[in-house]
């Protein structure tokens, strides 16, 4: 089975320069926990319910700061469409990560591939698995990304 089997092709984007709150109101409205940061097409970060919660509620940012100073920064971890699912959920696992951006062969975004998709479509043992690799020591804070 491949990547784009299992993803979520319907994903909605931020810009780094949108509010914090906009982008939240897209996670209500689209019921996602994590919208993707384009840039020039490019995915330059993610942004997670959880990010908003530590990085501005916490600290008491304002929700009209850029969705820049909240999303998880670093290298995004991709996987491309055509990819063996199974390799993803090693992929996932070995960088103990819930979800992963999905690449076309030009380097767009097409998708996101999350634990849940891969549950839907490869089965509750294999999830079972990767949720264990993700969930090591460490692992928590990763898997906010």
């Amino acid at each position: 089975m491949k990547v784009s089997d299992a993803m979520t092709s319907q994903v909605s984007t931020a810009a780094p320069t949108d509010s914090i709150r906009k982008v939240a109101q897209v996670m209500a409205h689209v019921d996602s926990g994590v919208v993707p940061v384009v840039d020039g097409g490019k995915v330059v970060g993610l942004v997670t319910d959880r990010d908003i919660v530590l990085r501005v509620v916490a600290e008491g940012r304002s929700f009209d700061s850029p969705v820049s100073e909240a999303m998880s920064e670093g290298e995004v971890q991709s996987v491309r469409e055509d990819d063996v699912l199974a390799d993803a959920t090693a992929k996932m696992a070995s960088h103990q990560i819930r979800r992963l951006v999905v690449l076309n062969e030009a380097g767009n975004l097409t998708g996101i591939l999350s634990l849940g998709d891969v549950a839907k479509d490869y089965g509750a043992k294999q999830v079972g698995k990767t949720l264990e690799e993700i969930s090591q020591e460490g692992g928590e804070a990763a898997a906010a990304s």
